[in-house]
């Protein structure tokens, strides 16, 4: 059974960081491209950035640019997602997914394969 485990969020104040953490199991995790998307209230998931199987790839959404980073590492099993310099129009629920290959379904989360339940990121101004 696959899981795809987020944590790491919470609340922060405008201009604060968080590092979201997601643990995978259950799948081979270093062929999978891995994802972040998030979901403001009342707002449709929108992807935020992407990392392919062997980290030298990245691709993020232009409002997280200079501000967010993905990493991984596979002998954890671990996605990250490195927020800096947040702002309020940040502030949403932080899903983890796995996808077996990376491209623009990736981004429009179509070709995922698997997703995390969730952490909320709340930032106050």
């Amino acid at each position: 059974q696959v899981q795809l485990v987020e944590s790491g969020g919470g609340l922060v104040q405008a201009g604060g960081s968080l590092r979201l953490s997601c643990a995978a199991s259950g799948l081979t995790f270093s062929i999978y491209a891995m994802a972040w998307f998030r979901q403001a209230p009342g707002k449709e998931r929108e992807f935020v950035a992407a990392i392919n199987w062997g980290g030298t790839s990245t691709y993020y959404t232009d409002s997280v640019k200079g501000r967010f980073t993905i990493s991984r590492d596979n002998a954890k099993n671990t996605v990250y997602l490195q927020m800096n310099s947040l702002k309020p129009e940040d502030t949403a629920v932080y899903y983890c997914a796995a996808d077996r290959t990376m491209g623009e379904t990736t981004r429009l989360g179509s070709g995922i394969d698997y997703w995390g339940k969730g952490t909320l990121v709340t930032v106050s101004s």
